[in-house]
């Protein structure tokens, strides 16, 4: 885990500020023992999260697709292609919202915007092992030259089925 006690902390207030806010329909679904706490959702994004970004187009539409996505330092990091639709929608509006959900039983969304991070700059080198101990030292070949952005959320959701219920 690479998160300090300072990003459990703002996780945990993140989480629960957007509980309070939520609608009657969301909260009648995800009950307070269905919420997981920000120590349990970092533990459960470990490793690479399979996120489905959407971003907006020019005409207002959003257009979703998978990106590799990791939680790193409380926040969901992206990467994709220079080249990508993806990456001039964000260049220019960056509000998105991503979804992780691996199974029925959990799943994390997040709204709010992308901002591009130059993973290269020394300040990253964390970041750049973290990718390297996933993915192998060929990282450094294909990763590396990736755009990579992370989510500066406003809302984040979580859910978790309860053992028999």
């Amino acid at each position: 885990m690479y998160e300090s006690a300072a990003d459990v902390q703002e996780l945990q207030e993140l989480l629960d500020r957007t509980y309070a806010d939520a609608g009657e329909h969301l909260r009648g679904i995800t009950t307070p023992e269905r919420r997981m706490s920000a120590e349990e959702t970092i533990e459960f994004l470990q490793g690479m999260c399979l996120l489905a970004l959407a971003t907006v187009t020019a005409d207002g539409r959003p257009l979703v697709g998978p990106v590799d996505g990791h939680f790193y330092k409380g926040q969901f990091w992206f990467g994709s292609s220079p080249t990508s639709v993806r990456y001039r929608h964000i260049q220019a509006r960056p509000y998105v919202s991503a979804t992780h959900t691996p199974a029925e039983s959990h799943s994390v969304t997040v709204h709010g915007t992308a901002g591009l991070v130059d993973v290269n700059l020394p300040e990253h080198a964390e970041f750049r092992e973290h990718c390297v101990a996933l993915y192998g030292e060929e990282w450094l070949n294909w990763g590396a030259g990736a755009f990579y952005a992370r989510i500066h959320a406003e809302k984040m959701f979580t859910f978790r089925v309860i053992e028999g219920g």
